[in-house]
């Protein structure tokens, strides 16, 4: 287990931000020593869930080419077939992921392939379950067209927590399955698109293991 990068900024910045106030509060509250106990208690606890927001676990994974792996830890939330409107124009089958912020926040590739599209989308902050979340929200989307020629679109979607997203791929770059491709600020959740003839493998309410759970199938040519 390490730190992410994304969190070294932040947690430099919150650390520095705690010992200021921890000293000031001593300075202006001279001899009241279960306040400065209780506030360096509180300080503590409130930088180490930072820093457990940031973790980047190892994990060992095993890739296979017809499978559709979750690309972040988190809850199944929604199941079910809709109108992709944004890249095809047709009828897929969404399997959503919400974030909390106890998850680890790092994105990883579903599958193996090359990127065919990606675009960032500034927007709102609606909470991450809010049905307008995947069209209203600052989000990316991006398409990955595996090797059989199967394209596989997913979004990292910003809640009302998260207001910051990162992402490590860009068009016509080659991607590795279960590759790091970005991470999402805090609260979030992550849309994938499948075809709909593609074997669920999860159900509602199911918990997932980033890089390593196994979403769905794709049907064999």
């Amino acid at each position: 287990m390490t730190i992410h990068k994304e969190g070294y900024t932040i947690i430099a910045g919150t650390a520095l931000l705690l010992l200021l106030v921890n000293w000031g509060v001593r300075a202006f509250t001279p001899g009241m020593d279960w306040l400065h106990l209780l506030l360096v208690i509180m300080s503590i606890v409130f930088l180490l869930l930072i820093v457990q927001f940031f973790r980047h676990p190892k994990r060992v994974v095993s890739k296979d080419e017809k499978q559709i792996i979750a690309p972040c830890d988190g809850k199944v939330v929604v199941i079910e077939e809709t109108v992709e409107t944004e890249y095809f124009n047709g009828p897929r089958r969404q399997i959503s992921i919400f974030m909390s912020p106890l998850n680890v926040h790092v994105n990883w590739t579903p599958v193996s392939g090359v990127v065919q599209y990606f675009k960032y989308h500034p927007g709102l902050y609606l909470v991450a379950w809010h049905p307008k979340s995947s069209t209203d929200n600052e989000r990316t989307t991006i398409v990955i067209r595996t090797a059989q020629g199967v394209d596989v679109l997913f979004r990292q979607i910003a809640g009302a927590v998260a207001r910051r997203i990162r992402w490590y791929v860009q068009e016509g770059q080659p991607v590795e399955q279960a590759s790091e491709m970005g991470f999402i600020k805090f609260g979030s959740r992550v849309d994938i698109f499948v075809p709909l003839d593609a074997d669920i493998k999860v159900k509602l309410g199911d918990k997932t293991v980033g890089s390593v759970t196994v979403l769905a199938e794709l049907k064999e040519e």
